[in-house]
């Protein structure tokens, strides 16, 4: 039988699997949510840590193939690739490690991974969460990975009677790193332990190890090794730099290999084994692994729709469930590389003696008051908390709430203090399952002097770049900031300011909850910041200098020149905070809209992304948009129309990003851009069921702006532990691609005037009922009292 993609069966099969159920010989069982993820989707783009197969939701072995190895950037899984050269252990932000391949015959390791790597087909590959199964050519070994939270696990099946071996390498360059130090040694002939040292990065400034234990199902003959370009035989242990070890299995038909990680020490690594995965049962495991991808996922069910569509949903959300890694054990000790020294910490305990929540790596939640922080919010409650903590425990060891930890490393990936509106939004939707007022501490020292808001991308040892100083004196970020040297990325501070000035009205909501009548008051007059960019002769936001002059001369189409990964054009949108504001600068309503539609026009030239290209000047002129539904900065914009009056234009733009962006179900194409770990998942399942969060949930009474499902039932688990409601279920009448308007709404048999509904009734549970047409009802939502909540009108 052969598989193409993740499970596409031929014509014949399906035609045969239809004849064998009438006639009663196989069961129908119902679709699951897990049935429908498709792990290829853009596989052929993006980054290490883009791809997962064998893996579980946040888990910290994300186990799977290799076909790149060098870089950030294309690395990984590529879907268009010929050769596997290895299946590693951890695809994370900023990290890697353990890479294992078997192998036959004679081969020799210190030629690198082009010398050992196999060609490997489509045709016999299988990947779904989960699992992951190939076959490479060149050994004709199956080879079959499953795992557990923190163990990997794998089957390989030699068809050959001949010298079948397990090669680990633990140096060299694998992904974003460099394996500058590793060590293999012999336990027994059934158990190896060990570790690699991930080197420094221009964004992870210390090393990180990675510590292993691994298991074999059948012993081996000897343990054979390589340092740098030395062959060594028959040895006990190997160390050093550019290193690594072969095990030899001689006539061995089946091996199966349990490979547990840690970032503390080997004992842990063992630790983590023994407890998640002390049997053999590889079909258990893969079994288990699915059922828990189906609880998670099922979370959310969506009916109607066509399958295509229904696959593309289920691998966004799949998406918006793993990008991100647990990286501390099972008893809740972690590596804490915050100070000079490392040192190992310990997460609380609950009355059970297990631990309290999990430590994770991250990157930036730059975006993420638009995509994670509402669909966790919503559907996982428990996930948010778990990473206030885990922010909170990284602030008590370090100093600073994070906005990108690795591997117990702050990385100050992109800019501002992206972490506030994260925990802020969780506290006003009562998800309050941590220390509170440490949070609110933390939080408040990062828009100040010496927090984030002081530093730029990746500035790891100086305050300078995020000129936060000039922010709070003259009301905006310079742009170029005045400093002798760059000392990080994206000194950009128009940016930078729209940011913060947002960032601080998030502030602002829980210094009003908290009773800091002080700070709310201040950081609500830092929120009007965006005023001070704003340029009425362009009728754009603009870059200012240092002398309060305008920035000469402007485009607003020019990239990065003042804003961050993003133009003037895409950024003056970014007011999340104060969408009435915007209108106001800009003469009211219908000028806004109107020159918003207008960007949506020319945005949909280039079907509203900024095209890919290897030509350097040809990615220059790309990224001269509008806007740019590949990547975070303006990916708001569809439903800022629910403010203006015009409902029903959210409706129609929604649905063609929809189509555009975030429907193709090939390998070579997907998300258009940049997934950054589960945002862009995030975000088209947000749209796809048709909720928005404009400011993110961090109101004091948080909202939810509508926009045009496209499908006609969605039902929305809610967790009782936060949410009395049970469920909550958004229902759409006489849905399709040419029926998207909203005609009438009802919630819970209540007539809804308004494109929007409160969080505490969204979480009690009930019903919305849309009722959707071909033709705009240009009267519903549309009276300016109908608009959602924003600063200037509360």
């Amino acid at each position: 039988m052969k598989q193409v993609g993740f499970k596409k069966n031929t014509p014949f099969l399906i035609t045969l699997f239809c004849f064998l159920f009438v006639l009663g010989l196989i069961p129908l069982r119902a679709e699951e949510p897990v049935d429908l993820v498709d792990p290829f989707i853009d596989s052929a783009n993006s980054r290490w840590f883009f791809f997962s197969s064998a893996c579980r939701p946040f888990g910290m072995v994300n186990l799977s193939p290799d076909n790149l190895i060098k870089g950030t950037w294309g690395t990984g899984y590529r879907y268009n690739e010929k050769m596997i050269r290895g299946f590693s252990h951890i695809h994370a932000w900023q990290l890697s490690g353990i890479s294992v391949m078997p192998v036959t015959g004679d081969i020799d390791p210190t030629l690198g991974a082009d010398e050992y790597g196999s060609p490997f087909n489509h045709e016999k590959e299988i990947a779904e969460p989960g699992y992951h199964k190939v076959v490479l050519e060149k050994y004709a070994v199956t080879a079959e990975l499953t795992s557990t939270t923190r163990v990997g696990f794998h089957r390989y099946t030699f068809s050959t009677t001949g010298d079948n071996k397990i090669l680990f390498n633990l140096g060299g360059p694998l992904g974003p790193a460099r394996m500058v130090d590793g060590l293999a040694r012999t336990v027994n002939d059934r158990e190896i332990e060990g570790y690699t040292v991930n080197g420094k990065t221009p964004r992870r400034p210390k090393e990180c190890p990675v510590y292993f234990v691994a298991q074999f199902s059948r012993p081996f003959r000897q343990m054979d090794g390589w340092q740098e370009d030395k062959r060594v035989a028959d040895i006990r242990d190997v160390k050093g730099k550019e290193c690594g070890a072969i095990l030899q299995f001689g006539r061995a038909e089946m091996v199966l290999m349990k490979v547990a990680i840690s970032y503390v020490s080997i004992k842990q690594a063992r630790l983590n084994l023994e407890t998640e995965l002390p049997g053999w049962d590889f079909d258990r495991v893969k079994d288990e692994s699915r059922k828990e991808w189906n609880r998670w996922l099922d979370r959310i069910k969506v009916k109607g729709g066509t399958r295509d569509q229904r696959v593309r949903f289920y691998t966004d959300l799949w998406h918006a469930l793993q990008g991100r890694r647990i990286v501390s054990d099972v008893n809740g000790k972690y590596s804490d590389m915050t100070g000079p020294e490392r040192k190992i910490g310990q997460i609380p305990l609950d009355e059970t003696g297990a631990p309290k929540f999990n430590h994770y790596n991250s990157d930036s939640f730059w975006g993420a008051q638009w995509t994670l922080n509402t669909l966790w919010g919503l559907a996982y409650p428990e996930v948010m908390e778990e990473f206030c903590n885990s922010m909170l425990l990284m602030y008590k060891d370090g100093g600073l709430i994070p906005r990108g930890p690795s591997g117990g490393n702050y990385t100050f990936v992109m800019t501002g203090a992206s972490s506030t509106p994260f925990i802020v939004s969780a506290y006003m939707k009562g998800i309050r399952g941590f220390d509170v007022d440490l949070a609110y501490e933390g939080l408040r020292k990062n828009h100040f002097p010496g927090g984030l808001m002081s530093k730029a991308g990746y500035e790891h040892h100086t305050f300078i770049g995020g000129g936060v100083e000039y922010y709070i004196k003259n009301g905006y970020v310079p742009f170029p900031l005045p400093v002798k040297r760059r000392v990080g990325y994206h000194m950009d501070g128009a940016g930078q300011t729209l940011e913060y000035a947002y960032q601080d009205w998030c502030l602002a909501q829980m210094a009003k909850a908290l009773g800091e009548e002080g700070d709310y008051q201040l950081f609500m007059q830092r929120a009007k910041n965006f005023q001070n960019l704003y340029d009425s002769t362009t009728g754009w936001m603009r870059p200012r200098k240092a002398d309060g002059s305008w920035l000469i001369p402007f485009d607003p189409l020019r990239y990065e020149t003042g804003w961050v990964e993003s133009t003037a054009a895409q950024a003056t949108w970014f007011v999340p905070h104060d969408v009435q504001g915007v209108m106001d600068l800009m003469g009211g309503p219908q000028k806004f809209s109107t020159k918003l539609e207008h960007s949506f026009e020319q945005a949909a030239t280039h079907n509203f992304v900024s095209l890919k290209s290897n030509d350097k000047a040809e990615t220059k002129k790309n990224r001269s948009t509008y806007l740019n539904y590949g990547n975070q900065p303006s990916m708001q914009a569809a439903f800022l129309f629910n403010y203006s009056g015009q409902p029903w234009q959210t409706q129609r733009w929604s649905r063609e990003v929809i189509d555009k962006v975030y429907s193709d179900i090939s390998a070579q194409k997907g998300y258009n851009g940049d997934e950054d770990q589960g945002l862009m998942g995030a975000l088209a399942v947000l749209m796809k069921i048709g909720l928005f969060s404009m400011r993110g949930g961090c109101a004091l009474e948080p909202v939810y702006e509508i926009g045009s499902p496209i499908f006609d039932r969605i039902i929305i688990q809610l967790d009782p532990q936060y949410y009395p409601g049970g469920e909550f279920v958004i229902e759409t009448k006489h849905n399709s691609k040419d029926s998207q308007y909203i005609q009438s709404a009802k919630f819970n048999d209540h007539d809804l005037a308004t494109p929007w509904l409160y969080h505490r009734d969204l979480v009690k549970g009930g019903t919305l009922v849309l009722n959707l047409g071909p033709q705009p009802n240009k009267k519903w939502g549309s009276r300016p009292e109908d608009a959602p909540p924003s600063m200037s009108r509360e």
